[in-house]
């Protein structure tokens, strides 16, 4: 695997353009995006838990349900158009209507993504206006992808881009990807949105199992706040312009495609965890030897949504204690006298906890380790063979002020 500098232009056939349409207030931030696959690519789609669904997710849901192919994606922010009823959806539905005409392709070959301050309803205008000036800026550079990635941004402090390649066959073939996602982040996916391209042939229902299987040691192990959202939607798009083979079975160039898909999952969501709001370190928890995966995956989440474990983090506080106490309320069994933790990071690895009881650590080192922006808690139950990872940040004061004046 070849790790890239690049983003959603990084595979053959995939434009992308981003700019400032007027939708978010103020007078620089762009705020609208769009992507475009020169030919028709098979669409895998993920979407929030939510009861409530914004209007975007549900037509999201239906292309991917119903289509064989799309080939762009249209994009806003500043405006979630969650909780806004028939007219909300109409406006979805409107959105791709004005990208299909100026695109030359059908209305059912458009995904839409919105993402912001939900009860609003779109102003249609400048969302038309928008889309045309969209479509000509449509290019395949790599500022490109970065104009799209910052312009699909809201809270979030810096863009959000991951590119790999790899040989199948014989054939080189690139997956890249663009996401947000700063507050409103919550295992079950949060307000966040993610786009992947990908060059790869592949059958679209192996597509859509692979991303749904990769989407739970993903996205689906971040946690920002606690608050899963009414918008959270990836999309994977494959147009199979690389001319590989094409992958319709899960043989050997399935296994390694996967690991090219799994990567780029992983990265951007561990960057939008890196990137909460508020958040000065990215806190990664990793939890091992556990007898099951579901009991590694609960044991992970619970620490890394613990509130106080987050504001321990923040103080750069070795508090083992709220660790195991969030181990402890997950609803997952295990032997707390077996228990090992440690904290690690660029500066090192610190025992803090053996079988159950702290170890004789420097509280100074364990300050120390804790200093750095990754910070890591390895976790090992002793009880199995299994083991699962999940990302965080730690819990600011700056979080408050951000999310008490959002509307503002």
């Amino acid at each position: 695997m070849k790790i890239l500098d690049g983003g959603v232009t990084a595979p053959k056939g995939f434009l992308a353009a981003g700019l400032r349409a007027g939708v978010k207030p103020g007078k620089t931030n762009k705020d609208m995006a769009l992507i475009l696959s020169e030919v028709p690519a098979a669409a895998a789609g993920t979407f929030t838990r939510n009861i409530v669904k914004a209007a975007p997710v549900l037509w999201g849901q239906k292309l991917v349900n119903e289509q064989e192919a799309v080939r762009a994606v249209v994009v806003n922010t500043g405006i979630a158009n969650a909780c806004t009823g028939e007219k909300g959806y109409e406006n979805t539905v409107k959105t791709a209507e004005i990208a299909a005409e100026g695109l030359g392709i059908s209305k059912e070959e458009v995904l839409v993504g919105s993402t912001g301050v939900i009860g609003q309803q779109l102003p249609m205008d400048v969302i038309e206006a928008g889309v045309k000036l969209l479509i000509p800026e449509l290019k395949h550079d790599r500022q490109s992808s970065k104009d799209a990635a910052e312009a699909i941004l809201t809270t979030d402090t810096k863009i959000k881009e991951a590119a790999v390649s790899v040989e199948l066959s014989g054939t080189e073939v690139t997956v890249g990807g663009i996401c947000k996602g700063s507050g409103m982040i919550h295992p079950n996916m949060g307000t966040m949105l993610g786009f992947i391209a990908t060059d790869v042939s592949i059958d679209r229902n192996l597509l859509l199992e692979l991303q749904r299987e990769l989407i739970e040691d993903t996205f689906n192990m971040i946690s920002v706040d606690g608050d899963t959202s009414t918008n959270d939607t990836v999309f994977v798009l494959a147009n199979g312009m690389a001319g590989n083979p094409k992958i319709t079975e899960k043989n050997e160039d399935y296994h390694i495609f996967k690991e090219a898909l799994l990567y780029v999952n992983r990265e951007l969501a561990k960057k939008i965890a890196g990137d909460g709001e508020g958040c000065t370190k990215l806190f990664e928890v990793q939890v091992h030897h556990a007898p099951d995966k579901d009991c590694a995956k609960t044991l992970s989440k619970s620490v890394v949504t613990s509130s106080l474990t987050k504001a321990a983090i923040y103080g750069k506080d070795a508090n083992w204690g709220r660790i195991l106490c969030a181990m402890g309320y997950s609803g997952e069994s295990f032997d707390p006298l077996k228990v090992d933790i440690s904290f690690e990071s660029k500066k090192g690895r610190l025992a803090i906890v053996k079988d159950g009881v702290a170890t004789d650590y420097s509280e100074e080192r364990a300050t120390e380790i804790l200093s750095e922006d990754e910070v890591t808690a390895v976790i090992d139950i002793h009880n199995g063979e299994e083991q699962a990872t999940a990302w965080g940040c730690d819990l600011t004061h700056e979080y408050v002020s951000i999310n008490a004046d959002y509307r503002s």
